[in-house]
């Protein structure tokens, strides 16, 4: 205490206002926002992972349909037409601080799956495409990606939410408004019903003609 008095008077007060600042961000929510700030960054960072693991699979899928003559051409096109128009988004990190870009990229990546789902059913109309072995595992491969994106979008969005909800709440709004931290954008529920399923095959359906 003898050391602090004989201190000048003006370190004196910038000291306690250092820690009065202190005690005050840590109670409004400051550091909530920079561990869930980094946790949505992360999250964010896992769902990019996975989608581009699908669309690196697309090109080898659609060799593989191309070798059957006879398949429908309009829904190979589309499936080509998709991924170019996924891939071109710049997915960046600010992305998930941009609403009108991250729904860009949703409804890019959404079109993308329904392409793929209407692929694999038309596919299971070729004998020699379910005969495939390639194809065959190109397929689970697949599969197994759309399960990995569902688990990577609802952690993602559980974490946004979080992140929101203290953005929202008070007095931990009043923190957001003077660092801005902004609300982020999410994947809707219903966007999440008609994306993330993933494309549903019978292996044990009879060929047919």
């Amino acid at each position: 205490m003898i050391g602090l008095i004989s201190l000048p008077a003006a370190r004196v007060r910038s000291a306690v206002f250092a820690l009065l600042a202190a005690l005050t961000l840590s109670g409004c929510g400051y550091n909530n926002f920079q561990s869930l700030d980094e946790q949505v960054k992360a999250g964010w960072s896992e769902v990019l992972n996975q989608y581009q693991r699908r669309a690196d699979l697309i090109p080898n899928i659609v060799a593989s349909v191309k070798g059957e003559a006879s398949f429908e051409q309009d829904t190979l096109t589309k499936v080509i037409e998709a991924r170019s128009r996924a891939t071109s988004i710049q997915a960046t990190p600010e992305l998930v601080n941009n609403p009108e870009a991250f729904e860009k990229f949703q409804k890019a990546q959404g079109e993308l799956t329904g392409a793929l789902s209407r692929l694999m059913v038309v596919s299971e109309q070729y004998p020699q495409l379910k005969a495939n072995a390639a194809f065959q595992d190109l397929r689970v491969q697949l599969e197994g990606t759309e399960n990995r994106i569902t688990v990577a979008r609802n952690r993602y969005i559980k974490t946004v939410a979080d992140y929101n909800v203290l953005a929202r709440s008070f007095p931990s709004n009043l923190t957001a408004m003077l660092f801005g931290y902004q609300v982020k954008p999410s994947f809707t529920v219903q966007n999440e019903a008609q994306i993330s399923v993933p494309p549903t095959v019978s292996f044990d359906k009879p060929a047919s003609k």
